[in-house]
């Protein structure tokens, strides 16, 4: 692919330093349909990033631009506050009857800001609340947001140091196969919390990634996460299992908790759950810790009326039918994963591991620059993936559920050829 070179001077001299993913993907990006985007000068790009996970459905999904567009078109309620509105009864009524009562699941569904971040700061108040305790355990390599409460609970040392303040009430523990299967799980945490001197205050709840997106895409075994609600529920700790990315359908099952059989006693929800990429987000917990008091926790765009109207649309479409979305995603996930194989064994020397469920994978090297260089050559290829782990050290394949077997192939053989084309 020839890019020609693109005018950056505007968000070079008035944009902040701080943006970042436009760094890596040096081009303006114009229009988007399904799994492709394209720059201003018509190059085309394969996406497997998916807005990070907020793009589950494709860009400008068909089904839910029409709705969307019915909806602004009849002049709709764009901006609703936490007032009752036709859209929010619409999504309440699809979200309780598509997935909470068939997975019997009691939750009360909330409403707080409408990014990710938003709704763990609910989750951890609520918590605190309903214990009366401060300290949250969250795990090593965790990211559960951007805001002081959400960055407390964050294992990624850069990005706890944008505090720019000491960040508390908040206590890391290994995650899953941390120590390589060589300590029994949770032995240090529970011990921790019977030893009358450990130092270590009684948690109010336990934060919990089923797969670490940010952290380098490490996945929790089942049998792992059934025995963190067991150490929960006799430790009288709450456990927030944190499905911002890796909900609405991203492993699999619509939540990724689902595979191990445990229920936590609450969940954050954001990302996909508009299925258009529009900001939304949701806390959901048992109805016994309902224990707001009105306007104790709000927002002014926790009413995103159309967010509401494309999930509706998204759920509808997607879930409806029980298991058809979960079984179409678990099979491009075995597409991937020969995939992943296949680079593997061409490139013993260089890959250390692949992992990954449903439609999330990453792959790690040795050389911890490399996944950049993968990164770099994929974009000059047309190809959009980014890389994660505490120094990227992991290249992240995040590709829409709604992707083609062939659009999957030829991603996946872009890849490959960036592989080898950096050794």
């Amino acid at each position: 692919m020839t890019i020609t070179q693109p005018d950056l001077s505007v968000f070079e001299t008035v944009e902040s330093e701080v943006r970042s993913y436009c760094r890596g993907w040096p081009t303006v990006f114009d229009r988007a349909v399904g799994s492709r985007m394209y720059d201003e000068d018509g190059h085309e790009y394969l996406d497997f990033f998916a807005g990070a996970g907020s793009l589950n459905y494709g860009h400008n999904n068909p089904v839910l631009k029409r709705a969307l567009i019915d909806y602004l078109e009849r002049d709709g309620v764009t901006h609703g506050l936490d007032m009752s509105t036709t859209a929010k009864r619409t999504f309440l009524e699809a979200f309780q009857n598509l997935l909470l009562r068939p997975r019997d699941l009691p939750y009360k569904v909330m409403f707080p800001g409408p990014t990710g971040t938003n709704a763990v700061e609910a989750a951890l108040k609520l918590a605190r609340k309903v214990k009366g305790r401060e300290s949250i355990v969250s795990f090593t390599n965790a990211f559960h947001g951007m805001s002081l409460g959400s960055l407390a609970v964050t294992g990624n040392a850069f990005k706890r140091a944008g505090a720019g303040i000491p960040l508390v009430h908040g206590t890391p523990m290994p995650f899953d196969n941390y120590f390589d299967g060589t300590v029994e799980d949770f032995l240090w945490f529970e011990r921790l919390l019977e030893d009358q001197g450990s130092g270590l205050n009684k948690p109010a709840a336990v934060i919990v990634e089923t797969v670490q997106g940010e952290g380098g895409i490490n996945v929790a075994r089942p049998e792992w996460l059934r025995a963190l609600s067991e150490l929960c529920q006799r430790q009288d700790m709450l456990l927030i299992v944190d499905d911002i990315q890796m909900g609405c359908g991203r492993t699999g099952a619509f939540f990724s908790f689902e595979e191990a059989g445990i229920v936590p006693d609450i969940v954050t929800v954001s990302k996909s759950i508009s299925g258009y990429g529009m900001p939304m987000s949701l806390c959901l917990f048992k109805p016994e810790l309902d224990v707001w008091e009105p306007g104790e926790h709000n927002g002014t765009f926790r009413g995103n009326n159309p967010a509401f109207v494309t999930a509706t649309a998204t759920l509808e479409t997607y879930w409806a039918d029980g298991s058809a979305m979960e079984k179409q995603t678990r099979k491009r996930g075995e597409q991937v994963e020969q995939a992943m194989i296949s680079i593997t064994e061409e490139n013993l020397a260089d890959v250390k591991e692949y992992r990954g469920r449903g439609l999330v994978w990453g792959m790690e090297f040795h050389d911890k620059d490399r996944a950049g260089k993968v990164a770099k050559r994929a974009f000059e290829l047309g190809l959009l993936i980014e890389t994660s782990g505490p120094e990227s050290e992991v290249v992240k394949l995040l590709p829409a559920l709604t992707i083609t077997p062939e659009e999957l192939d030829e991603g996946l053989s872009t890849l490959a050829r960036a592989v080898r084309e950096t050794a």
